[in-house]
């Protein structure tokens, strides 16, 4: 049984278990539109799990993941707010948790919605998924993360075609584009969440730690430390219990 408690927040609802944390956005008047209080509430939540890792399964209320940065206070922002990248701040916070992020996607995930899933390591979605980043018809860019993350997930043509022209995607597209790794049904999507969750959480919890900190490392750091990490691994004792007990059921067979 899961150590799990359940707390109540204004813009995200937090479930927290021994291995795990899921966050549900839930503004469901504005469709789950990132504002300030739910920014801040985002950092709450990374400040935790930097301190506490655990996996982290991102996803919205309501059939909508995020409709975007709140419009209402996104027009009164000025050149000074701009500069303080505000959603971008939380969002590479989030990219850079210890352990990784999935994002559970259903319904709308635009604008900064999309960026907040784009920080994820993993994305699945529903069939009535659509992605967008329609900044530029708004008379601003997608600066929360789109710009660079998007090329390493889509490739750069994809991506450009996405930020210019506005349009969006909906689940075969982006499953074909590789934007998200699986389609469920509505009813399924947290389930499918949970099952990569355990499938993640079965492996050694230090080598999934350093797994993803090689995936975030540019290509040209990794000879240098790729040997210290896998150092730090083979002197552990969770490598030999594990690999112990790999041998033990191997010769058991």
């Amino acid at each position: 049984m899961s150590d799990a408690r359940r707390t109540e927040e204004q813009s995200v609802r937090i479930e927290e278990h021994h291995d795990r944390v899921i966050a549900t956005l839930d503004r469901p008047a504005v469709r789950n539109a990132i504002d300030q209080a739910m920014v801040d509430d985002l950092h709450a939540l990374c400040e935790r799990l930097e301190t506490s890792p655990r996996i982290l399964i991102l996803t919205g209320a309501g059939g909508v993941f995020a409709s975007g940065a709140d419009i209402g206070q996104l027009r009164d922002r000025t050149a000074a707010d701009a500069i303080t990248s505000i959603n971008a701040t939380v969002f590479h916070r989030i990219r850079r948790l210890p352990m990784p992020v999935i994002a559970a996607v259903d319904g709308y995930a635009l604008g900064g919605g999309a960026e907040l899933a784009y920080a994820a390591d993993i994305r699945i979605g529903t069939d009535r998924v659509r992605f967008g980043n329609p900044e530029t018809g708004l008379g601003i860019i997608a600066a929360a993360g789109a710009t660079w993350r998007l090329p390493e997930i889509v490739g750069h043509a994809r991506a450009s075609e996405l930020l210019l022209t506005g349009r969006m995607l909906d689940a075969e597209e982006a499953l074909h584009w590789g934007l998200i790794s699986s389609v469920h049904s509505p009813d399924d999507l947290l389930a499918a969440a949970h099952t990569l969750a355990d499938r993640i959480a079965a492996n050694g919890s230090r080598a999934t730690e350093l797994t993803k900190r090689l995936l975030l490392t540019p290509p040209d750091q990794h000879l240098g430390l790729v040997g210290d990490v896998q150092a730090e691994l083979f002197d552990s004792a969770e490598k030999h219990e594990r690999m112990t007990a790999f041998l033990e059921r191997k010769k058991n067979r």
